[in-house]
């Protein structure tokens, strides 16, 4: 596995893999099975778990190369918010890509990402990126679409892999992709839960054992609302003689009064609890792969997200 420091360092070794893979290509003919010779990119902060060991996994799998990046963004926090304190353990994030498989794993600097205070910027679109999260920290989108945009081009890879636990940055990434027409495919990966059910998320290890118990107040509101979904979709496709109509819409408001119970008196101090389709639009429907709800509270100082993709 290769560490790499520097932006140059970076663009060097994708364009070296990239040249080798299809050298290599070139070479032999292809087989039944074989990895195609792509990219594949791990956008990370680091303190890496078990959520993080999935994605790189996925792209190991799909890829012939897999990148992790590691590198706390100072762009996407308020100055208000956790940048000093963020959970940073180098050592052992290197030592998970190197077992798991990775490539390489590029570790910049602030400074290398950074060059200037008054550097070209991106606007996130109004539509996703000013309501939710976006309203609760305004400057945080556009700081994350600032340095996927720098590490998309920097390692021009074939795919980028993106857990489904941070959904409004997923859709804001995706559309910032389809916007300016970079030539990269973004794979959405599924939530990892820890055993109490609680996201995966590097904020996690800021819960005390209290704490900790209180959370599982989330995962227990958005498990609720799942199995109160499934119940209504299940009755009504046995009404309709087990034809299931694709157009089929169940109310928002009683699913989501489902998951306002559970949280009642637990101790979150909830924040948001919205049902909206994929451009984040409020719902007053929930529709088979068309509807999202998503949530975000606080156990005491820590701000927790978790969500339901239907």
């Amino acid at each position: 596995m290769t560490l790499l420091k520097t932006p140059k360092e970076l663009q060097a070794y994708c364009i070296k893999a990239r040249e080798n893979a299809n050298a290599k290509s070139k070479k032999s003919t292809d087989k039944k099975g074989d990895k195609k010779s792509t990219l594949g990119l791990v956008p990370t902060m680091g303190a890496l778990h078990a959520g993080h060991s999935s994605l790189i996994a996925t792209s190991i799998k799909q890829n012939s190369h897999t990148i992790v990046s590691i590198f706390v963004n100072p762009a996407q926090f308020a100055p208000s918010e956790d940048l000093a304190t963020y959970p940073r353990t180098i050592e052992a994030d290197i030592a998970r890509c190197e077992e798991l498989g990775a490539s390489a794993v590029f570790l910049p600097q602030a400074s290398d990402m950074y060059q200037s205070d008054d550097e070209a910027s991106i606007n996130p679109p109004k539509s996703l990126a000013c309501v939710l999260e976006g309203f609760a920290r305004p400057s945080h989108f556009g700081g994350v679409l600032q340095v996927i945009m720098k590490l998309f081009w920097l390692s021009c890879a074939d795919n980028a892999y993106f857990g489904r636990k941070d959904a409004q940055q997923l859709l804001v990434i995706q559309k910032m992709v389809k916007d300016f027409f970079i030539p990269i495919s973004i794979v959405p990966c599924p939530i990892v839960r820890d055993k109490d059910g609680l996201a995966l998320s590097s904020r996690n290890a800021y819960l005390s054992k209290d704490e900790r118990e209180i959370a599982r107040a989330i995962p227990k509101a958005i498990e609720s609302m799942k199995k109160h979904y499934d119940e209504i979709s299940a009755k009504s496709t046995k009404s309709k003689n087990h034809k299931i109509d694709s157009k089929e819409a169940i109310s928002a408001k009683e699913v989501l009064s489902v998951g306002q119970k559970v949280l009642q008196n637990s101790g979150v101090k909830l924040d948001y609890l919205e049902a909206c389709d994929y451009e984040l639009k409020r719902t007053d429907t929930l529709t088979p792969d068309k509807s999202i709800i998503l949530l975000a509270g606080f156990v005491g100082k820590t701000r927790l997200l978790d969500n339901l993709w239907l």
